[in-house]
């Protein structure tokens, strides 16, 4: 995973691990399931993004990227934490 983390440079990357992250928690195929992005706002200021994943027999994953701490966190499909990981470099959005 440190291998991967390292090539995290822009939201579109950042976009490619947390999915395939997702994916690998529950044994999913990437290519069949899309994953969704909303912005999350504070006070009128993007601080991150919410990234939800759905699969089969209910299955949602979901990540959270906290812009301002430059930190990921994954939740399973309980919406317990079940992994925490701080990017190497940060990442700007528009």
């Amino acid at each position: 995973m440190s291998e991967r983390l390292n090539l995290v440079h822009s939201l579109n990357d950042l976009r490619d691990f947390i999915h395939s992250q997702l994916c690998q928690k529950e044994n999913l195929v990437p290519d069949q399931f899309c994953m969704r992005e909303t912005g999350l706002v504070v006070r009128g200021r993007n601080c991150g993004l919410q990234f939800s994943l759905r699969g089969p027999r209910s299955i949602r994953l979901g990540a959270i990227w906290a812009a301002d701490q430059n930190m990921l966190y994954f939740y399973d499909t309980r919406g317990q934490r079940y992994m925490k990981v701080r990017l190497k470099q940060r990442i700007f959005v528009e």
